[in-house]
């Protein structure tokens, strides 16, 4: 055989090798469980969570309480958790949520929880999208003299984040993984300083009673501590890509549920340390932006030096953040297209990336118009578009969540052979369930006061939700009447 005919027969095995491959799934075997729990971690954004997030709920729910506040929300997605990882270990599925639902509770409810999701992402990417803008302006402005709109530099994070959606996962992991570390150690750096130098009057466990816990309004401060977890249940997302995903994917979660909830809870432990239990509310109450909080105590207790730094780590907090709910509803729009409920052409991977780049590009343009309408009329990244869209995302995924803690129950009452302890497959998931239905309700008829919106939009905002869930419901009876089999197959995804 000739060196030409060897070439030859080479290329034509790698052309059969190729051919031999699917052409249409996410990339297999490329996230571990470190990988995973970063690009969850990073979801749940720590930096701008504790800069922006905890004191709001310290201000508006039940300051010196909410550490206490932290504990119960880890401990109540933690009992949820139980179920959600014992549905991944037979559920493989991009779809996470809505598979869950359709396995569950029907195709149906499933279709409507498709919708829903895909939905509460998109509001919760683009809404913290008005964050960075905003945060990007400000650091520029004060450090450079270059003032240029909130919206410019919008788009410049809808294009970077494009790019990675764009291509393989594991290339926004490793850029997320830097970026969380970063995080975290600016944070870390003033817990210790804090810490070590005993806090305005000496450590106190006061936090840690009930008293505090009871103190102002404990619902806002619940439902501000369960807003830092949203994008902890990503972990099933990335289900398809995952390196032996029965044992990546559970541990994945619960190692993200305690990094964060543990974080948040020693966080905002020493944040009320610093400024003195009964100081902490007062001194909030007098900010003219309560988000400055966090850098006051970080000049206070490390130098100056530190709040440059942590204004250029809350704008790549917030990218990671968006960057990691882009890649999430990505999936979902994969998912929902590969399934027959959205147009088919939608669930399709790319052929080299295997990324699902017609969702990346959908999520895209959907972004682009958002930020235009809102830019256009004149609406204030933080106040308008970053409050209002991520609160419709933070009362959608906590639906999904009940949804889902319901479909554990139906699922495993079907199949009772595939888990056998009752307290995974039905105690837990029934009180989770219950917990979660109250909270929606709750968000529902506050919705005005807590995203400030006033007037129509205090309802129709919230109502976005139940319209997006009648659109799924429809598509799925559409689904049911062309492709019965398409539609008994919803949610099933790949075999775990």
């Amino acid at each position: 055989m000739t060196v030409q005919d060897s070439r030859q027969d080479s290329r034509q095995d790698t052309r059969h090798d190729s051919q031999s491959q699917p052409s249409n799934q996410l990339r297999k075997n490329s996230l571990g469980v470190g990988a995973i729990t970063f690009l969850v971690v990073s979801a749940a954004a720590p930096l701008t969570a504790v800069a922006g997030g905890v004191p709001l709920s310290m201000l508006l729910g039940n300051g010196p309480g909410i550490p206490l506040t932290f504990v119960l929300v880890t401990l109540i997605l933690l009992l949820f958790a139980v179920g959600y990882v014992a549905m991944a270990r037979h559920i493989r599925n991009a779809g996470a949520f809505y598979a869950y639902t359709a396995q569950g509770l029907g195709g149906l409810m499933g279709g409507a929880a498709a919708l829903i999701a895909i939905l509460a992402y998109n509001c919760m990417q683009i809404g913290v999208f008005g964050m960075f803008g905003a945060a990007t302006k400000g650091f520029f402005a004060e450090q450079f003299g270059l003032d240029l709109p909130w919206w410019v530099w919008t788009y410049v994070g809808i294009a970077a984040v494009a790019v990675f959606g764009y291509r393989r996962v594991d290339l926004s992991a490793r850029i997320l993984t830097v970026l969380v570390a970063l995080e975290y150690l600016v944070v870390l750096v003033i817990d210790a300083a804090i810490f070590f130098k005993g806090g305005d009057a000496g450590l106190s466990l006061t936090p840690f009673t009930p008293a505090a816990f009871w103190s102002g309004t404990p619902a806002i401060g619940i439902l501000f501590c369960f807003a830092a977890f949203i994008g902890f249940e990503a972990t099933t997302i990335y289900s398809e890509e995952a390196r032996e995903p029965h044992r990546t994917v559970p541990r994945a979660t619960y190692i993200s549920v305690l990094i964060i909830g543990v974080f948040y809870m020693l966080t905002s432990w020493l944040m009320v340390n610093g400024a003195g239990v009964d100081k902490l509310v007062p001194q909030l109450q007098g900010l003219a932006d309560p988000t400055t909080f966090l850098f006051g105590l970080a000049e206070r207790y490390v130098g100056h030096w530190i709040t440059v730094v942590m204004s250029l780590l809350f704008i790549t907090s917030l990218f990671a953040g968006v960057l990691a709910f882009h890649n999430g509803v990505a999936r979902y729009i994969y998912v929902a297209g590969r399934e027959g409920l959205l147009p088919r052409s939608i669930g399709v991977t790319h052929p080299l990336f295997q990324s699902p780049h017609v969702g990346s590009m959908i999520q895209t343009v959907i972004a682009v118009l958002v930020v235009a309408l809102f830019a256009a009329t004149g609406q204030d990244p933080v106040l308008a578009l970053f409050s209002w869209l991520t609160n419709v995302a933070t009362l959608a995924i906590i639906l999904l969540m009940a949804f889902t803690a319901l479909a554990i129950v139906a699922f495993f009452t079907r199949n009772p052979g595939l888990e056998g302890n009752v307290l995974v497959t039905k105690i837990l998931p029934v009180v989770t369930g219950l917990i979660l239905l109250a909270l929606v309700y709750f968000i529902a008829v506050n919705f005005g006061a807590l995203a400030g919106a006033n007037g129509v939009l205090a309802v129709l905002l919230p109502g976005l939700v139940p319209i997006a869930g009648i659109i799924g419901f429809l598509a799925a009876i559409r689904l049911k009447s062309t492709d019965a089999g398409a539609f008994a197959r919803l949610g099933v995804g790949q075999e775990a």
